[in-house]
């Protein structure tokens, strides 16, 4: 661990700067995914309104608009928030490898779930072909190591911050990026394993998407594991949003109130993962 962030210029044993590598290398890396990302979406979004065909009872377009949409803002997070690394750190290759493989595998995975669709073929829980089926366990390691990129820079961030950071939006962002890292993992984990109700992500219900609730499409007959993981991924940005907030407003609580944060936020995920292992329905 300590390797890991000994990377300030100066320092004895410091890992120097990447060569030729300027100022905001990383953060141009994850435009770029954040340019493709949004890119996809247009004709994703022209074929949603034009396409008729459907998967799961929704539009096959549904999945790579929602993933589309998802991913731009898992990295425009990270982009956002690399600014509060300290500059020495930030030029390093511990956050330069980060974002490239947080590009690398977020790219992927959009390009795979949209040919997909296309395709007129489910990119998740198929493994109907061999190509298919070696493609989703690919696109599931990289689904791992796109979360475990947040989690490194998380860790810079709280380890590494810059000095003139806004300290509730610095651990805001930090703890943020660590603990919805890691819950992530584990409500992904339970979601891709099939062990709960077999492959899917319903839990009792009707196995279809069809009737879904507004706008995230989740189950209305049944449990699905899909909301525990939306509320996890989404602690990347509700963290840091409620550390702005109280640098703007409360200064003197920034600290107890991420703490209360965190367990509010901890406690949706358990208990809306209770609630789909259960077989109950979100709303």
């Amino acid at each position: 661990m300590t390797l890991l962030f000994r990377e300030t210029p100066g320092m004895p044993g410091s890992m120097p700067a990447l060569p030729g590598i300027k100022t905001h290398a990383a953060s141009r890396i994850l435009i770029v995914a954040i340019g493709l990302s949004a890119a996809l979406a247009v004709p994703s979004l022209a074929a949603l309104l034009l396409d008729d065909r459907l998967l799961n009872g929704i539009s096959v377009w549904s999945k790579p608009l929602k993933f589309q949409a998802s991913i731009a803002l898992m990295l425009a997070t990270l982009l956002l928030l690399l600014p509060l690394i300290e500059s020495g750190s930030r030029t390093g290759w511990g956050v330069w490898l980060a974002s490239l493989m947080a590009t690398v595998t977020a790219t992927g995975e959009i390009l795979y779930i949209t040919l997909q669709a296309a395709r007129g073929r489910a990119s998740h829980f198929n493994a109907a072909t061999p190509i298919e089926a070696m493609a989703y366990g690919i696109m599931g390691i990289g689904a791992v190591f796109l979360v475990l990129s947040s989690l490194v820079i998380g860790l810079y961030l709280l380890f590494r911050p810059a000095p003139s950071a806004p300290r509730g939006l610095q651990l805001g962002g930090a703890w943020g990026l660590i603990l919805g890292s890691l819950l992530t993992l584990v409500t992904a984990l339970a979601l891709g394993s099939g062990e709960i109700a077999g492959p899917g992500h319903w839990v009792g219900g009707v196995r279809s998407d069809a009737g879904g609730l507004f706008l995230l499409g989740w189950s209305r007959s049944g449990g699905d594991l899909r909301v525990p993981h939306f509320f996890a991924t989404h602690i990347m940005q509700a963290l840091p949003l409620a550390g702005l907030m109280l640098d703007r407003f409360a200064r003197r609580w920034v600290t107890p109130g991420l703490v209360a944060s965190a367990l509010v936020s901890i406690a949706v995920v358990g208990l809306t993962f209770a609630q789909a292992v259960a077989g109950r329905a979100f709303f």
